[in-house]
């Protein structure tokens, strides 16, 4: 069977902005507000890549 891109790692490399555990944790990792993490995710999509890389420039 070839590897594919789904499942744990596909789901690791995005941030469910709807779900209070992933945006906790990326706020906490983060050190902002859970409320910065989502306008983050809401300006830049879900792809944790883009998401940490705006708030590590704020």
């Amino acid at each position: 069977m070839a590897k594919t891109t789904r499942g744990r790692a596909q789901d690791r490399a995005r941030v469910a902005g709807g779900q209070d555990h992933e945006v906790n944790y990326e706020a906490k990792k983060e050190a902002v507000s859970k409320d910065t993490v989502k306008k983050t995710v809401n300006e830049v999509g879900n792809s944790r890549k883009k998401v940490e890389d705006k708030l590590d420039h704020k």
